[in-house]
Parts: structure tokens; sequence; C-alpha cells
């Protein structure tokens, strides 16, 4: 008897709500992923104050509330479909992306997979829109008072994806992940005040501040601040600029390497790469520097738009932009009037909080602290 073969199964659309899902899978990996979109939509909305409340490190509850210009209430419910922004108007736009956020997508998957709320007052409205619902369908619209802005409530994040639910690490591990998230883009907008809680306790507080040090100042300790050398160089179109340790203020993770192209914190294994060879000569290969660089160069020569999540990006000239971070941070080191050692600032340093503290660094205790600055 011939063996059967392969059962011819029909091709069929995928429902809505199915769609939702795979996407959210894409943008929304864990609370962090939420927490970072959602940040960087208060950024993008010129937000001035952000306030980030978390439970369970995000996994219970992520509130992102803003002071931001907010969304007209006509406009609310389509902010919560796919593929509906403001930031893009033409094909034109996406040569240029000069904003945060641009997909259309975050918004919306975050929703998909939780049970949100979502209110928001435009700039010179009366009122405001809340609008409530879980795994992507409003169940319930109401005209409320606000303040002028937008917060966004996420519940219960993945209660409909249980494959995902189950890969979530432990609160203190998701509390690390969101706050390198968060400790990174309050590191690329320094002008912007940021506070985050957790459990009702705070986590980060970085008021606004006058410079990148001031704001370095309030994410890794003030003794970490003040002896950062100061790198700036511009050539080419290329321009980088931001604090460096000297070689011998290092840390055993490199977490603290915050690399920021065009207001858009990244992870860029090359630039990453870039920043390491200028440091090898003068450190041992398992330590690593603070450093937060801010390389800007014009919004057509970068595409960001590479993956959903928007970390990652390529570049036009990518050896040049190489080239001008290796410069940068060789006439900082050089500066130094001494011959640098080798000797490290201990990983205990109380005033110099890991950003983002991986696993490793949330074993050993390492978090945020809630007076800092």
């Amino acid at each position: 008897m011939a063996a059967a073969g392969p059962r011819v199964t029909r091709i069929r659309r995928l429902p809505d709500h199915l769609v939702n899902k795979i996407a959210a899978g894409e943008v929304v990996e864990r609370p962090a992923s939420a927490v970072k979109e959602l940040v960087e939509n208060a950024v993008d909305a010129a937000a001035r104050s952000i306030l980030v409340d978390l439970r369970d490190g995000g996994a219970a509850l992520l509130r992102v509330a803003d002071d931001g210009v907010g969304i007209a209430a006509e406009e609310l419910p389509l902010a919560l479909e796919r593929h509906a922004t403001s930031k893009l108007a033409s094909d034109a736009d996406l040569e240029a992306i000069a904003t945060l956020g641009f997909r259309g997508e975050a918004l919306a998957a975050i929703c998909a997979v939780s049970r949100f709320g979502v209110t928001s007052r435009a700039r010179g409205a009366a009122e405001g829109l809340r609008l409530c619902g879980e795994g992507g369908e409003v169940t319930q619209r109401l005209a409320v008072p606000a303040e002028e802005g937008t917060s966004v409530e996420v519940r219960d994040l993945f209660f409909n994806t249980p494959a995902r639910l189950k890969f979530l690490k432990s609160p203190a591990a998701e509390l690390a992940q969101s706050l390198r998230a968060l400790a990174q883009l309050a590191l690329a907008h320094p002008a912007i005040q940021l506070r985050v809680t957790n459990n009702g306790k705070g986590a980060l507080t970085a008021p606004a501040a006058k410079d990148v040090r001031e704001r370095a100042g309030a994410v890794w300790g003030w003794d970490v601040a003040a002896r950062l050398l100061p790198v700036a160089h511009a050539e080419h179109g290329v321009q980088v600029s931001g604090l460096a340790s000297p070689p011998d203020l290092t840390r055993g993770g490199r977490d603290d390497i915050v690399l920021v192209v065009n207001g858009r914190p990244v992870r860029d294994p090359a630039l990453f790469q870039a920043v390491l060879q200028a440091y090898r000569p003068l450190l041992p290969r398992d330590r690593f520097p603070f450093v937060v660089l801010s390389v800007t160069l014009p919004h057509t020569d970068v595409d960001v738009n590479v993956h959903p999540t928007k970390a990652w990006v390529r570049f036009r000239h990518p050896r040049l932009v190489h080239e001008m971070i290796g410069a940068a941070l060789g006439e900082a080191l050089r500066r130094r009037a001494v011959v640098p050692g080798v000797a490290s600032v201990s990983d205990a340093l109380t005033s110099a909080p890991a950003i983002g503290a991986h696993s490793g660094a949330v074993e050993a205790g390492s978090t945020f602290g809630g007076d800092a600055g």
C-alpha cells in the first residue's frame, strides 16, 4: 500500500486579531520593549516631562504619562490601529526620518497583547478622550477631564499570548531591562525630565539637565560624571560629541557604552567595536568604559527602517562614521596629561549604577537610585 503523501492545506487569510498578535511579537518582546516605544512616542510629542510607573518591572503594569502635544479626540481611535502615524506622509519622508517612531505599529502592537487604557488631551482642547479595552479591541470610550498630553496604561502584558508570557524573567530582571532602555533614552535627551517608579518606589530620577554631563550624573552618579572626558569631533558632515571615561574608570560589563544616532539609542555592533578599538590598547579585555556618544549626521545618510524595534541602523558611509568615532575618542584620550593606568573603579561603586543592569548586574543587586540627581 502506497504511503500517504503530505496533506494539502488551503491558503487562507489570517484574521486581524491573529495578525496583530504576530506583529506584536516583533515589536514587543518584553515590558522593556513596550516602555521604550511609549517613551519614544512621548519624546516625539515634544514632551518636557515624562513619568513612567511600573509594577513588577512592567509585567503587571506599566504607565507612561507625558505633557506633550497630545492627540486630538477624533484621531485617538486611529492611533490604536496598525500603520497609522502622524510622522510619515509620503515616500520621501521615509528617506529622511527625523523622529524616533515612524512605523505606526508600536501602540497597536502593545494594545493587542494587553489590557490597556489610553487618555489624551490635545493642546488647546477643552477636554480629553479615554479609550479602554483589551487584546486590541476598544470596549470603552469616554470624554474625560485630563491634563494636556498623553497617558498610556498597560496591564497584564501578554495575558492573551501565553507562549510569550512564560518567557518573561523575574520582576527584578524585567525591571533591570526597562531601566537600561530608559537610562539610554535619558542620556540621549537630557533636556527632558524623566522619572521612573517601580512598585511605588523611585527607580530613576533624571531632572531636566542643561547638558549630557549633568544628565550622566543623575544616571551614573556624580563621582563618575565628574571624571568623564569631553568628546567632540566634527568632520565630513559627521559630528561626534559626548563623554567618555578615562582608562582607569571602568566596569566589568558593557552596558554603560551608550551610542546615540540622531537622538536614537542604537545597538550597532560595528559602532560598539569602534569604541572598544579606541580603548583596547589601554584596557584589559574584560573591562569596559563609561561612554555616551551622540553621532549626528544628515538624516538622508542613515536608514533606521531596518527592524521593527528600530534599534539597528544602516549608514550610507559606515566606514566614515566608524572612523569619526575612533578619531573623536582618540583625541579625548590623548588629551590626558598623564599615562593612564588600568586600575578600575569597583563595580560596587554605589554612585555609579549600571545602565540597564543586565541579568548579571541584577543578581549582584545593582539598581538605580531613586534619589539620584
